[in-house]
């Protein structure tokens, strides 16, 4: 498994320093508590009456469960554990991440420019790198983002993601693979090439906000309890409720699933509560700062209610930057490199950064809807 960093900071300082190792860790299985026994606190459960659901969501009910690295999980990583129990309130969250079409909404009602697509600024960006980090090439350091190098046959060693990832002029949410594509015709696939920033942009147009890792989890689960994927336990049918690489990764692609890399939005099974997407496709953000050390740092002695995440970040795979917590993982997951198809799973994301398998979805509370 892999904690990939997409920041295009740290990245293009990969390309002309040093190799920014994200090592593999073998894990101990996690003995945690029957989530039946957890105390209940007086939540907000059920949607008032009188509260009508926004078009295009669902209401999560408010519950208390067991967050973080679910027992018998062989492939929860360290920053995954320990579990814990947290209450979160019931809430709106949408059945499908932003699509281009709404995302071309809000541009066109606001013209807005993405992260993606603004000259970039070495003044700015150098002051979060180590001193006297060379600047590269101002041919590089062009308005674009990262894309995933679908051509790549072979790879050296998997501790360096750079031979799978390609700085690409151009590329924006208008353009996922470079100048030369379009989204003409995928109205319906999730936006991609979204900074931290532009999606925050997003949701206060759409009166919507990002959900924290605690509510993005709650959702995940549906109506289930404590279980490892959306579906349930088994790892075998991954492929029928998900998007992610069949094959080696990243040199050999079978796409049994029918989609090479990014699929539109319904295109597998809902959750148990009507959700799409949850796991796979892409990685979504959340409002929560990473922190590889947050669940050690909790007190456990009784229910999180609605926690908000880590006061800092750190994350010793990008020591210089604040990043943001991503769930859900994406087409690009693989037992083999990055099983993040998992709920408890997540990683960081710079908010200067942007990729094509990274996008997001929004939440609403009723405080939002009654003001």
């Amino acid at each position: 498994m892999k904690a990939i960093c997409h920041s295009k900071l740290i990245f293009l300082y990969f390309l002309f320093t040093t190799s920014i190792s994200c090592k593999t860790e073998s894990q101990k299985q996690l003995n945690e508590s029957n989530p039946s026994e957890v105390h209940e606190y007086s939540l907000l459960k059920t949607k008032p009456e009188n509260i009508k659901t926004p078009e295009g969501m669902v209401w999560v009910e408010g519950k208390t469960f067991i967050q973080g690295a679910k027992q018998g999980d062989y492939m929860a990583m360290d920053r995954e554990k320990p579990s814990h129990q947290v209450s979160v309130d019931g809430f709106f969250v949408s059945i499908t991440e932003v699509t281009n079409a709404q995302f071309k909404d809000f541009v066109n009602a606001t013209n807005y420019i993405t992260v993606a697509e603004r000259p970039i600024d070495w003044e700015e960006m150098k002051k979060e790198l180590p001193v006297g980090t060379p600047k590269p090439a101002d041919s590089i350091l062009q308005p674009g983002s990262l894309i995933f190098n679908k051509n790549i046959k072979n790879v050296a060693t998997m501790d360096n993601y750079a031979q799978w990832w390609i700085w690409k002029i151009g590329a924006n949410w208008k353009h996922p693979q470079g100048p030369e594509s379009t989204i003409e015709g995928k109205d319906d696939y999730p936006v991609v090439h979204i900074a931290y920033e532009d999606a925050l942009a997003y949701c206060k147009w759409a009166n919507r906000r990002l959900p924290t890792e605690s509510e993005w989890e709650s959702a995940a689960l549906g109506t289930l309890n404590n279980t490892i994927f959306t579906w349930g336990n088994d790892p075998e049918v991954l492929d029928q409720y998900a998007n992610t690489w069949q094959g080696v990764f990243p040199v050999k692609n079978e796409s049994t699933d029918g989609f090479e890399l990014i699929s539109p939005v319904k295109s597998y099974p809902a959750n148990s509560i009507g959700i799409y997407d949850m796991v796979g496709n892409v990685w979504e953000l959340t409002s929560d700062l990473f922190n590889v050390d947050y669940y050690k740092e909790l007190s456990l002695s009784e229910p999180l209610i609605n926690p908000t995440g880590a006061n800092k970040g750190f994350s010793p795979d990008n020591p210089y930057q604040q990043q943001y917590t991503i769930k859900g993982g994406s087409f690009l997951c693989n037992a083999s490199y990055c099983a993040s198809f998992r709920i408890s799973a997540k990683m960081g994301m710079s908010p200067d950064s942007s990729s094509d398998h990274v996008g997001f979805r929004t939440v609403a509370t009723l405080n939002m809807l009654e003001d």
